[in-house]
């Protein structure tokens, strides 16, 4: 019989603990120190190792230059979106940790690629809906694979049982909170549980080759929830985000050993599921009829990506005695900031103004090349007189009221003269190697001559 051990391991973090406290000493957070037994036993190796035979193997030290390398180590899905995030394909045996707010459409993503990707036999693995559920779920996102096989289960021994019987080429599991392994005498969703069951799936993943891609929920801060280790152990972390009142949902990686994390996949949610965008500018930006004031459209990148967004502001006499600040979408700081620019340097008097501010589409955008689309909205709406349609701006604002010159230039360009637009506002400083183009490129170093650009 295999001798217990307790221990207090902080809910939070993971630390363990000597005896129970109020407060960890690491995390610094209130009671969230919790009292679990822990059972040890030597001859009890995970099932994933004997099933695989990867007893009896020890590993040896080698040469670098006796490594080799399959060249065709990815394998496609079928989804451009999701492939692009991961670097071109998932790689054969990584575990993915996928996260993102309840209702974002986590479980959508992972059964959409489970029933129509062309990687093989693929096992979708949920501990929080029933089989008629997904079956519903099945048959509103559309026609489904033979090679898609459902199981309902939260226990790994279970679920190793099954992968031995199916033979699986990608294994998703629906989440990683709601498992458990007999080895632990811990609840499911505990500090304990999460790594010891992730310790088991990657031990799997990386004996038979097969990737696995594990959901996981996340705390009301936005972080994954469960101790930090369990996004040092996967090798790639995805963030699913977006706002649940909006069609559009952004796909990030925030972590990947096998790729760049500079890459956004982008869907619009649908009564079919998630649909891929292709072309992200055209879906951002409305398609108005006639000009209104207080809207401009910027130039930003997501990723390796560059698109255009549309930037709405609202100015209007503050009808109580402290101004409004408001904004969806954009920092609110950086708002302050460029309207003291506003105030100090260019004389416009915004300091008993409401300001309301949103970038359209549900997305938040942090790039500080869209200060001058901003800048452009408010002094729109100010001023209340619309800016042409065929006009649109990529520059950083500086506290002085300067225009600074922003990263890759030219794809933004390119992307501006793909759309449509006869005209781009950009920064006067730093070199530009787009001269000869079909878009004109207006250089300024100043707001002043913004202003003159956009409004006489």
């Amino acid at each position: 019989m295999a001798k217990s051990k307790t221990a207090f391991i902080c809910q939070n973090c993971g630390t363990h603990h000597a005896q129970w406290q109020g407060k960890c000493h690491a995390c610094h957070q209130w009671n969230t120190i919790v009292e679990e037994v822990v059972e040890k036993d030597a001859g009890n190796q995970p099932a994933w190792s004997r099933s695989r035979g990867a007893e009896g193997k020890k590993p040896k030290a080698r040469s670098v230059n006796e490594i080799h390398v399959d060249k065709e180590a990815r394998t496609l899905t079928g989804l451009e979106e999701f492939d692009r995030v991961l670097g071109g394909g998932i790689v054969p045996g990584s575990l993915i940790l996928l996260g993102g707010e309840p209702g974002i459409g986590k479980s959508t993503l992972m059964l959409q690629l489970a029933l129509h990707a062309q990687v093989g036999r693929v096992l979708y693995v949920s501990g929080e809906e029933s089989e008629k559920q997904l079956k519903m779920r099945a048959e509103r996102i559309g026609d489904a694979r033979s090679e898609c096989f459902i199981l309902t289960e939260t226990s790994t021994r279970n679920i190793q049982e099954q992968i031995d019987l199916v033979q699986p080429n990608l294994v998703v599991i629906d989440s990683i909170q709601t498992l458990y392994s007999d080895a632990l005498d811990a609840a499911p969703g505990s500090v304990s549980q999460l790594r010891h069951c992730a310790a088991e799936f990657l031990q799997f993943s990386k004996t038979s080759n097969v990737p696995v891609i594990l959901i996981g929920h996340i705390t009301k801060d936005g972080n994954l929830a469960g101790p930090k280790i369990l996004e040092h152990m996967v090798d790639a972390v995805l963030q699913f985000e977006g706002d649940r009142h909006h069609m559009y949902r952004l796909l990030r990686a925030s972590k990947n050993r096998f790729g760049s994390t500079s890459e956004l996949g982008i869907y619009e949610m649908v009564s079919s599921g998630l649909r891929e965008v292709k072309n992200a500018s055209e879906a951002l930006l409305s398609r108005r009829g006639h000009a209104l004031s207080g809207n401009a459209v910027a130039s930003t990148l997501e990723g390796m990506r560059a698109m255009l967004i549309e930037v709405q502001a609202l100015v209007s006499t503050a009808v109580y005695g402290t101004p409004q600040r408001s904004t969806t979408g954009f920092d609110t700081r950086r708002l302050n900031m460029l309207l003291a620019v506003l105030e100090k340097r260019c004389g416009f008097r915004l300091a008993s103004k409401d300001v309301f501010l949103n970038i359209t589409g549900g997305i938040r955008v942090d790039d500080p090349a869209i200060d001058l689309g901003v800048v452009a909205a408010i002094l729109s709406s100010s001023e209340d007189i619309p800016l042409d349609s065929v006009t649109c701006l990529a520059g950083e604002v500086g506290l002085s009221g300067e225009i600074r010159p922003v990263t890759r230039l030219e794809q933004r360009i390119n992307e501006a003269e793909k759309m449509g637009f006869e005209r781009i506002i950009v920064s006067g400083h730093g070199p530009l190697d787009k001269t000869n183009s079909g878009i004109q490129i207006i250089r300024c170093n100043r707001i002043e001559e913004v202003f003159k650009q956009l409004f006489g």
